[in-house]
Order: C-alpha cells, then sequence, then structure tokens
C-alpha cells in the first residue's frame, strides 16, 4: 500500500508525524521515533521569553491579559516550564539533522515582532526543514476586536514568510469567529500549511490546597472529532497542506483524518500514554 505524501513540500513516506513534545528534548527518542515509523519530527516550541529571559516581558504576558482579579495570573504558564536557550535549541536542530533522515520540524511561539522574525531566521540557518508556528495569543482583552486579532496572527505571518525560505505552517486554535476566514487569510500571508487544532493551557483548581493549576491533560480520542469536521470544511477551500492534531490513536482516527483532507496526522498524547513504539502500531 502506498502511504507516502506531501507536507509542507516535504515528500514523506507516510502520513505519521509525532507533534511537538517533551520526547523530543531527547535525540534517541527522536531516533526511537524514526525507527518506529515516524516520517517526520515536530520539535516542542523555542519561546522568545526564555532566549531574552526578560523577566519583565514574562511579567507582561501574564498579567496584560489579566487584570480582573488577583489570582488571574495564576492561569498562565511559569516561565520554568518552558526554559531553554537559543543555541541549545538550535544546536538541538543541528544534532537531530544528524542523527535521523526525516525532516525536522521546528516549532517557534515569539513575542515581538522581531522575535519572530530573528528566531525564525536563527532556526532556518540551524538547518530545520520547516518551520510550525504556534501563534500563543488568549483574546482576554475586551477593548480588542475580534478583527485585530485576526490581524496580529496574519501580520506575524506575513513578516515570518518574508524572512525565510523554508516552508510555513500555522498551528491554529478553534476559537476564531471564523475558521474557515482566518485559515484563508493566514494561506494568503503566506502559510503553506495549517495545523489543526492548538490546545491552550487550561487550569483546574485544587480544592484541597486552594490554588489554581495549570496542569496538561492528554488529549482522548473524542478530542479529534473537532479537527476532523474543521479539516472536511477546509479541505478544497484553502490552498495549503493540512495537517490533524488532538486526540489521535490509532490507524482508524489515522484514516478517518486521510479520508477527511488532512495531509497527514500528528500525535503526541498516545505516545506519552503508550510509549514510542506506539507509533509503529498504528
Amino acid at each position: 500500500m502506498d502511504l507516502t505524501t506531501t507536507y509542507l513540500g516535504l515528500a514523506l513516506k507516510n502520513p505519521l508525524i509525532p507533534s511537538g513534545g517533551p520526547l523530543q528534548r531527547d535525540l534517541k527518542n527522536i531516533k526511537a521515533m524514526e525507527d518506529a515509523g515516524a516520517s517526520a519530527v515536530v520539535l516542542w516550541s523555542l519561546f522568545e521569553e526564555q532566549i531574552t529571559h526578560e523577566q519583565l516581558e514574562m511579567h507582561h504576558h501574564t498579567t496584560v491579559h489579566a487584570e480582573s482579579f488577583a489570582e488571574a495570573t495564576t492561569y498562565f504558564p511559569e516561565q520554568s516550564e518552558y526554559h531553554v536557550g537559543p543555541e541549545e535549541y538550535l544546536e538541538h536542530i543541528r544534532k537531530a539533522k544528524e542523527a535521523v533522515d526525516i525532516p525536522i520540524i521546528a516549532s517557534l511561539n515569539g513575542k515581538s515582532a522581531g522575535g519572530w522574525i530573528d528566531y525564525a531566521r536563527q532556526i532556518e540557518q540551524a538547518g530545520a526543514d520547516a518551520l510550525e508556528l504556534n501563534i500563543y495569543k488568549l483574546a482576554t482583552d475586551s477593548s480588542k476586536t475580534s478583527a485585530e486579532v485576526e490581524k496580529d496572527y496574519i501580520d506575524i505571518v506575513k513578516s515570518v514568510k518574508a524572512s525565510v525560505k523554508i516552508p510555513l505552517a500555522v498551528k491554529l486554535h478553534p476559537f476564531f469567529t471564523s475558521v474557515t476566514n482566518i485559515s484563508k487569510e493566514l494561506v494568503d500571508a503566506g502559510a503553506d500549511g495549517l495545523v489543526l487544532f492548538n490546545r491552550f493551557y487550561q487550569p483546574d483548581i485544587d480544592l484541597e490546597n486552594l490554588e489554581v493549576v495549570p496542569n496538561v491533560l492528554l488529549s482522548t480520542p473524542m478530542a479529534m472529532r473537532l479537527p476532523l469536521r474543521w479539516i472536511a470544511i477546509l479541505h478544497g477551500k484553502v490552498n495549503a497542506d493540512l495537517a490533524a492534531t488532538s486526540g489521535i490513536y490509532t490507524e482508524k482516527d489515522v484514516l478517518k483524518m486521510l479520508m477527511a483532507g488532512a495531509n497527514v496526522t500528528m500525535m503526541m498524547s498516545s505516545l506519552l500514554k503508550f510509549g514510542i513504539p506506539h507509533l509503529a502500531d498504528v
């Protein structure tokens, strides 16, 4: 059976790609993913705040949208959760390229306009085959219109696209007023692919300790219904490759996404739960 596909201009042997996650911090795991059948690997996101180490920048990130009550800042991820320097990340790209024969897709979350451009260029120079833009923006400012929020995304894609030659994917969240319209706008701005969908941190409340805990829950198979629906809607409407992520655990999940119009499927929760060899079972 021919399982080959194309994603972001990359010829892949199959549609199975581990999405960005903690497993990829170890080069041995990236090699294990290749051995288990992965056709490419997405690295975890490099956060600009960690590169600059500016405490005021992180303070702004966690407070600018959270003025309603004091505890609201705990809804945002702690700085230490993402700590990694630029050289470490860039060197990891170089070493990953040497360790495996499959494409390495880097992931970037910027803060400033200059940050997106600067670090996208460095990632390209390090040898990444493609770049996924993980745009983490919570629209909690009541004075900002949906059009203004969307313009932020579009401007980021335009600026990065003009600065690098490697293909770009944008990891979208499902909370836009019109997913179809913003998808088209992002593609028109230069996105070569769309990843559906990103998941923001969803905090819980620890009743015993009376505190908010920003823990991350693994996606469940039911989570695939949302990207399945929107990939089917977007297929044929946007001139870009489509990647499905969230809730993909089995070969049936993969087949459903492909039938809906996805070029590739991405998984991480299933690998964290069952181990990297689970890829071979899919």
